[in-house]
């Protein structure tokens, strides 16, 4: 991967965030937007192939997150943040419009820049998760049991407590295990989430050694801290200026799914991909990779990458 270019852009409040960028010459842009426990890493598959068909990929490690600067304040972690951050980031890069790429809270990162600056967006490809309107999502994660992880790791000074036992490494290999899986990851009362992963467990066939070792690097340099504020503990965050009732992205939109994605166990996911999301995305194919997990741009990263490749050719730039 040594033909990717890495660069820090300096962000309001002085912050230095890294940005991973390749194929620098083409205006045809797509952003990578990444979830949790991933990085910019998560994306290699994809911006090397995209390169190589004329493409320039870009992708970041949020604040707080891999080679990135953390806020000063942990509060200075949000969604909000992280868009400022992207429309900085992309303005120093001179890049005026976009694809996004989304995956995991990637996409409620997307979904928020959509809506706050949709005269920046040429479309949008999620996985995993379909577009979500920016706005109280605690409701939904209300519904779910006490053990969720989600629920647990929102719990000021649970997480911590659990994650510090353990170096940065093995907290990512477990959360890669758990969350490959099909089945939501969900504790026992007195059960911490990483006690789910047996140590000997292998990884996935498709995540290597040498991918852990970067994984770990990453956050033996930034830890957890923000990582848990945004997304876990900003999941009630509001748009300043409240979505319209009714309003639609006019824009070109493409979700993958995986089939064994332990998201679509959760409740009401499955109703909001077949019937309600196309209401505010019309424009929105959708696909499943049958053996697809959670992590299918890594597991899959053939697949997806022709899928996106596809899109782009057909939707985008014809």
């Amino acid at each position: 991967m040594e033909q990717i270019e890495h660069k820090f852009v300096e962000v309001d409040g002085g912050l230095k965030l890294h940005v991973a960028d390749i194929g620098a010459a083409s205006d045809k842009v797509l952003l990578f937007l990444h979830g949790f426990p991933e990085i910019w890493y998560s994306w290699r598959h994809q911006m090397i192939s995209l390169s190589k068909s004329g493409y320039r990929a870009i992708a970041v490690d949020y604040r707080g997150y891999g080679l990135s600067d953390p806020p000063p304040r942990t509060e200075d972690a949000t969604f909000a943040n992280i868009v400022a951050d992207l429309v900085a980031i992309l303005d120093s890069l001179n890049v005026p419009k976009v694809v996004l790429v989304g995956k995991d809270f990637g996409v409620y990162v997307a979904s928020w820049f959509n809506v706050v600056h949709p005269e920046r967006v040429l479309g949008f490809v999620t996985m995993g998760t379909p577009f979500r309107v920016p706005g109280n999502r605690a409701s939904v994660i209300s519904s779910l049991p006490e053990g969720f992880y989600v629920s647990r790791w929102r719990e000021p000074g649970r997480a911590e407590a659990e994650f510090g036992r353990l170096d940065a490494k093995t907290v990512v290999r477990n959360v890669y295990i758990l969350f490959s899986g099909s089945e939501l990851p969900i504790a026992a009362e007195n059960q911490e989430i990483m006690d789910l992963v047996d140590p000997s467990a292998p990884l996935p066939t498709w995540f290597t050694e040498e991918d852990l070792e970067a994984y770990g690097a990453l956050y033996q340099k930034s830890g957890f801290q923000t990582a848990l504020k945004i997304p876990y503990r900003s999941l009630d965050e509001q748009l300043e200026v409240p979505m319209p009732a009714g309003v639609k992205l006019n824009v070109p939109a493409l979700l993958i799914v995986g089939g064994k994605d332990y998201t679509l166990k959760m409740t009401g996911i499955e109703h909001y991909i077949n019937n309600m999301v196309k209401e505010i995305v019309p424009d929105l194919k959708t696909v499943r990779l049958a053996e697809g997990s959670h992590f299918v741009q890594e597991q899959l990263p053939e697949e997806v990458n022709q899928l996106i490749l596809d899109f782009l050719k057909a939707r985008i730039w014809p």
